[in-house]
């Protein structure tokens, strides 16, 4: 049952984040990042599990997590030369670093939520 409610919530929330992004110079690619995932949870909660997409997505999300945490003005940038400067000060990004992190950060949770999904569809479970 908390599995359900997780992806729900992952589900629409990820949406929802499909949904600003439209608007952003690199639509394409943050659109599709964010609406293969909440396919990926609206799946799960229906009880459809494909754990193959689960690793093959969380991998892409990883790697593109790990080039924007080493990026110019990347995750860090952000922690070594800009002294964590707070993020979410406005919802406009406008410094490079702030956009990256949140990207960086974006990436993490997806990749969470769906190795949380590959752990329960392999069997793997606490």
């Amino acid at each position: 049952m908390l599995l359900l409610i997780l992806n729900i919530i992952f589900c629409i929330s990820f949406l929802g984040f499909a949904y600003v992004n439209l608007n952003d110079n690199d639509a394409f690619l943050w659109v599709s990042i964010y609406l293969s995932a909440a396919i990926c949870c609206g799946l799960a909660a229906a009880g459809k599990y494909y754990p193959f997409a689960y690793l093959f997505l969380t991998a892409f999300y990883l790697i593109y997590a790990v080039i924007l945490f080493f990026a110019k003005d990347g995750v860090r940038d952000w922690i070594t030369k800009y002294r964590r400067e707070s993020l979410v000060q406005s919802m406009q990004a406008t410094k490079p670093y702030i956009e990256q992190t949140r990207e960086f950060f974006g990436l993490l949770i997806i990749a969470g939520a769906l190795l949380i999904n590959y752990f329960v569809s392999a069997g793997i479970t606490a």
